[in-house]
């Protein structure tokens, strides 16, 4: 599966050319490297799990490829081509979204005008015209209403949409939280810890959507998930991190069967 060519998964899904590859990445935070040298790929079309034990240095690796820390080493490659150090509204800008471990909305807005936010980096006119809300203000305003209002549709949440996010329940803040970030039409979805703290319930729920999100619009994810079924059920392929290095690579069942893998969540790498 090296290489920028094609393939096919072993269930027939056609997965497309490298969208992001991060070659090299080091990241320190003074005397501590976080991230020692790793190199991935995330292909286009498909869903690619990061995962490790507490520690591993997963969210650091998304956080380097949001734009929230840059590494001292290595390069970010993004659509073929060398991404330099970004702010994340910048890296934004380029398709790439996110949601975090820890919910990050505005509670005292309704789910509507939370999702709504997703639209920013889509909206063109200034604050004068949009507080005037005429001409191209208003078209804009209704063609971002229109993709707010297909998500909410897409993610059964139309019975909240007026609701303010304080009120709900977590399973339902972690399904809002997606909604805002599909919104910004991601060509590169990056999902932290997307059960976290959910009810089984609440996992099927959230997998269901996730694979949604992929079959139907066609969005390529990366995500982080310590629920080890979850993550060999929905990845299309697993790059695993322990202690800042990458210790496997490969599809559910490659990792499954890699004895460093094996041994580092058996705690067996740690004595």
């Amino acid at each position: 599966m090296d290489g920028v060519a094609p393939y096919v998964t072993a269930d027939g899904r056609q997965i497309g050319g490298v969208l992001m590859d991060m070659r090299g990445i080091t990241l320190r935070f003074g005397g501590v490297e976080a991230i020692k040298n790793i190199s991935f790929d995330i292909r286009e079309g498909e869903i690619r799990a990061i995962i490790g034990p507490n520690g591993a240095g997963k969210s650091s690796m998304l956080n380097v490829i949001s734009g929230f820390y840059h590494p001292q080493d290595g390069e970010v490659w993004f659509r073929g081509e060398k991404r330099p150090p970004m702010k994340p509204y910048q890296v934004a800008r380029l398709g790439i979204a996110r949601t975090f471990q820890n919910i990050a909305l505005f509670e005292g807005m309704s789910v509507l005008d939370n999702i709504m936010t997703g639209r920013l980096t889509h909206m063109k006119t200034g604050l004068l015209a949009q507080a005037i809300w005429k001409g191209k203000a208003e078209a804009e305003e209704v063609a971002n209403r229109e993709v707010v209002e297909k998500i909410i549709d897409f993610l059964e949440i139309q019975a909240i949409r007026k609701t303010p996010v304080g009120r709900l329940p977590y399973g339902l803040k972690k399904r809002v939280e997606l909604a805002r970030a599909l919104a910004a039409e991601p060509k590169l979805l990056l999902l932290d810890e997307p059960m976290a703290g959910m009810n089984v319930e609440e996992k099927e729920d959230m997998s269901r959507f996730i694979l949604d999100v992929n079959d139907e619009f066609g969005t390529t994810i990366a995500l982080i998930e310590h629920d080890m079924g979850v993550v060999m059920d929905l990845s299309d392929r697993v790059v695993v991190m322990d202690y800042g290095r990458k210790i496997g690579d490969g599809t559910p069942d490659e990792v499954r069967n890699n004895q460093e893998v094996i041994d580092a969540y058996l705690g067996v790498a740690h004595e």
